[in-house]
């Protein structure tokens, strides 16, 4: 039988391309042309890169036998996975791969910032031998507040306890359960945390909600002399707040990463002799890089093979033929699950999914799946996928039951149903296909409606009488707001209602702040990003 070929157009590991070995043949081509690539990737099975190779629609296309695309590494920027998917091209990466490495990072950094180790190195190899100004501080006894308790911040945690340090954690997105689990006082706020913490670790994604969350106004509510740490994202602790947070005494010290900008030159935050900096070196370990590359081989492999990948970005190319009729069904479950977190920032603790009318005959567990992958997404951006999304959902405590009926309770021939439940919160949401097979929202919490779940969605609680609607959608166009759809709901009550409009462009925060205060709405309106 044939091998199959692979194409690896940047550096892995050598046991990675041992393994590659074992069962294909490899055309190892660290730094090919693109020219040259376009030339041959028709030759090719299976592509392998890093983070420099761009695999755009135009190399797709050309690449006729490409059933697998692997990165080396965690994000995938240099991806066009949408057109992967389209072409059925299993896109696969190593998100967990560097774990331990930057859990050890971020150890190494509060170490050696409160140790001025790096400082007192520099002018003892400078000729000076003077222990004066390098008095350091103990980690025993202390507190540290750890932003983002997942792998990474659950490693964190587990390592600083065993320095006797008291473990306080904040994460909206996680079960009481994996606080207790690891140890972790739960606090319900950034502010509460930072009042308490003698060490700041921050251990998230970079998005919308985490950009700059570590800000001058959670600065200010920290002790005073506190030590911070970033071995995550750029851009989570804002670097200006952080300059004037070290000038002040604020920030005693500060172990550094990453950067809102890299590769980082002439930052004013090199310029500190209490501060600690290097070259994003996380993921830059011997064994990580190994790992690195042993795991993307045998993603690969496996794939090639036709077997479970277990870090497949995008939808498998091994489903059934049934996928054709699922798939729009697939993006509505995703975009409903996208809806709860971006309303409520309680953790989930059950799910209850009912599908009704004929698409129950169906197998459902892939749109569950993608509900799932939807919820969990603007928690954990693109570490999540469609092979891991349930067992990422259970492993938060998150308890997920699956129903089915064959006739539909409703008009809609065919209708998915949620109920997501916190300790706080219950959303209930309904969903189905318009004619077109577009995803529609058909009912929130007892509001009927039907809103096309695509862009943005902006959901406002209104009192239900005149004078109301008109003055809102006028105060959206003097915000510079294109209204391209609304339907508005009232409660059976009679007492209030619920508008739901598709608007072209994203509605600032102070522009939701402004609208939540008119006369007649109740709250401060949601916008949605679907």
């Amino acid at each position: 039988m044939e091998r199959k070929r692979v194409i690896v157009t940047e550096s892995i590991a050598e046991e990675g391309l041992n393994l590659l070995k074992s069962a294909l043949d490899v055309d190892y081509r660290s730094g090919i042309s693109r020219e040259e690539l376009l030339e041959i990737i028709d030759q090719y099975d299976a592509l392998i890169v890093r983070s420099v190779t761009k695999v755009n629609e135009e190399l797709i296309q050309r690449g006729t036998h490409l059933k697998v695309v692997g990165r080396a590494g965690n994000g995938v920027d240099n991806i066009d996975v949408d057109a992967c998917t389209r072409y059925g091209i299993i896109v696969a990466n190593t998100p967990d791969s560097n774990t331990i490495s930057a859990a050890e990072q971020t150890i190494s950094l509060l170490l050696s910032s409160i140790r001025n180790t790096a400082w007192a190195n520099n002018v003892l190899k400078g000729g000076t031998w003077d222990r004066s100004p390098f008095r350091g501080t103990e980690l025993y006894g202390k507190i540290v507040g750890i932003v983002g308790l997942g792998r990474i911040g659950s490693m964190v945690a587990t390592r600083l306890k065993a320095f006797n340090m008291k473990v306080i954690a904040y994460d909206p997105y996680i079960s009481d359960e994996r606080f207790e689990r690891f140890g972790a006082v739960k606090k319900e706020t950034l502010e509460d945390l930072a009042r308490e913490a003698d060490v700041l670790t921050v251990h998230t994604p970079r998005n919308e909600e985490t950009m700059h969350m570590i800000n001058d106004q959670v600065l200010a509510s920290a002790k005073d002399g506190v030590r911070v740490v970033n071995c995550a994202r750029g851009g989570i602790i804002e670097e200006a707040a952080l300059v004037k947070a070290l000038e002040s005494g604020k920030v005693a010290s500060a172990g550094l990463d990453v950067y809102e900008k890299e590769p980082a030159y002439n930052n004013p935050l090199f310029d500190f002799t209490n501060t600690i900096c290097t070259p994003h070196l996380g993921a830059d370990t011997h064994e990580a890089q190994k790992r690195v590359g042993e795991t993307i081989a045998e993603q690969v492999i496996k794939a090639l093979e036709g077997g479970i990948v277990p870090n497949v970005i995008n939808l498998p190319t091994v489903l059934n033929e049934e996928l054709d009729y699922l798939r729009p069904y697939i993006t509505l479950a995703e975009k409903m699950g996208n809806i709860y977190y971006q309303i409520y920032k309680a953790p989930v603790s059950r799910i209850e999914v009912t599908y009704s009318g004929p698409i129950s005959i169906n197998e459902t567990e892939i749109l569950t799946i993608g509900f799932l992958k939807g919820l969990l997404e603007p928690v954990m951006g693109e570490k999540v996928n469609y092979v891991n999304a349930r067992l990422t959902a259970e492993d938060r405590g998150i308890k997920i039951f699956d129903m089915k009926e064959g006739v539909s309770p409703k008009r809609y021939k065919n209708l998915i149903s949620v109920k997501i439940i916190s300790a706080k919160n219950q959303l209930e949401i309904e969903g189905t296909l318009s004619r077109a097979r577009n995803p529609l929202l058909v009912d929130i919490n007892g509001y009927e409606t039907e809103t096309n779940l695509s862009g943005y969605v902006l959901v406002a609680e209104n009192e239900d009488r005149p004078r109301v609607i008109g003055p809102f959608a006028t105060a959206l166009g003097d915000e510079g707001i294109n209204i391209s759809g609304m339907k508005v709901a009232p409660h059976a009550s009679g007492e209030k209602a619920i508008m739901l409009l598709n608007v072209d462009n994203k509605v600032t925060a102070e522009a939701l702040d402004r609208l939540g205060k008119m006369d007649g709405i109740i709250g401060r309106p949601i916008l949605l990003h679907l």
